[in-house]
Formats: C-alpha cells, sequence, structure tokens
C-alpha cells in the first residue's frame, strides 16, 4: 500500500534508522514510555518541592541536605557520611558547611585519624527543631498514611530502581 500515510511512515522508519543519524536524533524519534515520562516528572516536581521548602525555611539545597543527614543521624556526623549520604561533591558540602559554622548552626570536630564529625550547635539544634525535623515529621505524616504493604512496595520499588540504574549507567 502506497497511501501517503504507508508512505509517511516508512519515511520515518526509514530516516530514524538512517546510519548517518546521530544518536540523539534516533532516540528522540522513539516513542518515549508515557510512564517514564510521568516518572520523570514526579521525580522533578519532588525536587522542586523539596528546593521550595529549603528557599521557605532559609537554607540552599546544599545546606538543608547536610543538616537533614545530621538531624537523620541524631545530633551529629561523620563528614564522609555525608558526603556519601547526599551525594553532593566535596566542594559543594564543604562552601554549605563554611556558611552553616559562619551562621553558628554547626562546627567540626575530630573523629579520629583523618575523619571529622559535623555536630549541631546549641543554636543549631533550635534551627534544626525549627526546621528538618518538622520536614521528617511531614514525611513520617505521609508515610504513616499509607497501608504497610504500599509503603514497602514503594520502597522496595525505588530500591530496584536505583540498583538497575547503577548497574545499566556503570556501562556507560
Amino acid at each position: 500500500d502506497f497511501s501517503p500515510r504507508c508512505r509517511k511512515e516508512h519515511a520515518v522508519q526509514m530516516e530514524s534508522t538512517s546510519p548517518h543519524r546521530t544518536r540523539h536524533e534516533r532516540i528522540s524519534m522513539r516513542h518515549i514510555n508515557q510512564e517514564m515520562k510521568r516518572f520523570n516528572h514526579l521525580m522533578t516536581e519532588t525536587e522542586a518541592a523539596y528546593h521550595e521548602v529549603s528557599l521557605k525555611m532559609g537554607f540552599s539545597d546544599s545546606a538543608m541536605q547536610i543538616l537533614y543527614a545530621i538531624c537523620e543521624n541524631g545530633e551529629s556526623c561523620l563528614l564522609g557520611d555525608i558526603t556519601r549520604l547526599s551525594g553532593m561533591r566535596k566542594q559543594t558540602i564543604g562552601s554549605a558547611l563554611r556558611r552553616l559554622e559562619e551562621d553558628g548552626i554547626v562546627f567540626l570536630e575530630a573523629a579520629g585519624g583523618k575523619a571529622k564529625r559535623v555536630c549541631l550547635t546549641k543554636r543549631g539544634k533550635q534551627v534544626a527543631s525549627d526546621t528538618v525535623y518538622r520536614i521528617l515529621e511531614i514525611e513520617d505524616k505521609i508515610f504513616s498514611s499509607w497501608e504497610k504493604q504500599e509503603l514497602d512496595m514503594y520502597i522496595e520499588l525505588t530500591r530496584r530502581y536505583l540498583a538497575a540504574f547503577r548497574e545499566e549507567t556503570g556501562r556507560l
């Protein structure tokens, strides 16, 4: 059948598989899974929501991530653990820590060898109570509203996605 619709579909198919097209052009011509679009949109919106709350509470994203890591751990956290948990670069963490130290929210102490521990000051404990712990309470309230099976499934699927993503991108 050489109807205009069939000729157009054939031309698009030939164009998308042409060896002269760039990887970007071949990929952009493929149909992108609707669920993947929804997932990416939700991830972006979730990151934006955390960004907005960080700004609302007077912190940069990096400062809030540091405080979050400390609060999840109690009132202090090893610097190496903050780096590992946050995924931020050491330079970014260093800049944010200097600002938090200048603001009297944290201090650093030796933790054996080259290790350092980031600790909340008295003022930092109050700041954390007014900011990070409020976010943790909101997150806990949301998770507590889910059935245990839903929460377990959400965590397991997120873990599996992350593991598969790391495995696939490790091959790049």
